[in-house]
């Protein structure tokens, strides 16, 4: 193993997989015998042929700082069933002792490799010279007046918009919330569509996400009249935004849809990739990704986007840390951030970001909403912690009894509920996740016996 950084286990391997099946595809090529002239370098490649159903073999290299990946085989996923076998397969040497018949060693890589690493880190330097120099340049080429004129039309499309849910809202509330069970989903998608038509399409999901609530189970009065306020307050923020200070408004344009831009100062950082997980609404596919900076103590949202049926990028390796600089947008609250480039290979993660109790964790959650109101969730770490039933799921309780905090009901019926229950053994444990008014979505976890970042997700 080279001193600049470490290999990865077979779990950050399997955590880069774009969907089961690559999973499953990928575990059935990570032993030695399909593979010839594998290797790896302390600069972050690992290459091997694979042999396949042809003549000739697949070529398989990756660029571990990426990660990156390039095979001559015909799939459209990435990364592909052979660059995960032979991250598995490099991953499980470095996880043994025992050499395996094929040696994914250290070495020179072959022309093929080393041609496709070096087209690759030049594309990355014209890149950021091409990045740079239209920075330079943006000013001089912006019509400043027509931009102006295009905002000012699409802010007048989303007030009308606003004002119409404004109107939607109070004859929910007029013919009140048993008639929304009634009237069933199709009229809060009609309402969904014509928020996408005013081009906010913030304001069109949340339409989405309230029409699905009378069907959700029991008690949904209360939650769709708590989200219907949530809705209204959005409203009157877009409504009155001219009075709101700079950051609050900055949220409620991101809320209702804008984007917002990456213009904070960059922070370079060592940064411990702590979760990375997908969600999907059937059309786009959102990856979340947080990361802790070793230095600058901060916690960071990295998020990724892929059209159906593709995975989005990037795939960081879940508990190693890698060197950074990442861009902060702007916005009351908001934790997302950019990713630049990355310097040097992936390193071992090492401790994990400090943390407190649950009372803590709910007050820095309700701190946050102090900030956005609207805010699902807030990132927390939890030291000292034990996962203990109750009667209607399972509460994370502080080691000393004093309080405890619910783990969320969509993770109750995940596996890694059941690595955390596992790695606790009754003991207490450090858990990083996502604490919010539905509860605590634990991501990853830590013992004293076992330092290495456990993933739950």
């Amino acid at each position: 193993m080279d001193e600049a950084g470490v290999r990865w286990t077979t779990e950050q391997v399997l955590a880069l997989a774009p969907d089961d099946a690559s999973r499953r595809a990928g575990a059935r090529l990570s032993a030695a015998g399909p593979w010839s002239e594998a290797g790896s370098s302390g600069e972050g490649a690992v290459w091997g042929l694979c042999k396949g159903s042809g003549k000739k073999p697949y070529q398989t290299v990756i660029d571990t700082k990426g990660p990156a990946y390039k095979c001559s085989c015909p799939s459209r996923k990435f990364p592909c069933k052979h660059a995960l076998g032979l991250l598995m397969l490099w991953a499980a040497e470095g996880e043994s002792a025992v050499r395996t018949v094929v040696d994914v060693g250290e070495g020179e890589a072959p022309d093929w490799a080393q041609e496709w690493l070096g087209g690759r880190r030049e594309r990355s330097e014209e890149q950021a010279r091409k990045a740079k120099d239209a920075a330079g340049g943006a000013a001089g080429q912006l019509d400043p007046e027509a931009a102006r004129r295009r905002a000012e039309r699409r802010a007048a499309r989303i007030t009308g918009g606003a004002l119409e849910l404004e109107q939607r809202l109070a004859d929910l509330l007029r013919g009140g919330l048993a008639a929304a069970e009634r009237s069933g989903y199709g009229l809060w998608e009609e309402t969904a569509a014509r928020m996408v038509d005013a081009q906010a399409p913030g304001l069109a999901a949340r339409v989405r996400e309230l029409g699905s609530i009378p069907g959700s189970g029991a008690g949904w009065p209360v939650r769709l009249l708590e989200e219907s306020a949530l809705l209204h307050l959005l409203d009157l923020g877009w409504l009155g935004i001219d009075r709101l200070p700079a950051p609050l408004a900055t949220t409620v344009r991101t809320r209702v849809g804008l984007p917002s831009p990456a213009d904070g100062p960059p922070v370079k950082d060592h940064w411990l990739v702590l979760a990375q997980y997908d969600t999907s609404d059937g059309k786009i596919t959102t990856r979340r990704i947080w990361l802790y900076g070793r230095e600058s103590g901060r916690t960071a949202l990295v998020l990724g986007f892929g059209a159906a049926g593709r995975s989005p990028q990037p795939a960081l390796p879940v508990g190693l840390v890698i060197e950074a600089e990442l861009t902060p947008h702007a916005g009351a609250g908001q934790l997302r951030a950019d990713l630049g480039e990355e310097v040097g290979v992936p390193a071992g993660g090492g401790a994990p970001p400090p943390g407190g109790t649950t009372t803590a964790a709910v007050e820095a959650y309700g701190s946050a909403l102090r900030e956005d109101p609207w805010l699902e969730s807030w990132p927390v770490t939890l030291t000292g912690v034990v996962p203990v039933p109750e009667e209607d799921g399972w509460q994370l309780a502080d080691a000393d009894g004093e309080s405890a905090l619910p783990i969320a009901p969509a993770s109750l019926g995940r596996p890694g509920l059941w690595k955390l229950v596992a790695l606790s053994g009754g003991g207490p444990v450090t858990v990083f996740g996502e604490c919010g008014h539905r509860g605590f979505t634990p991501l990853a976890a830590w013992s004293a016996d076992s330092p290495e970042t456990v993933r739950l997700t």
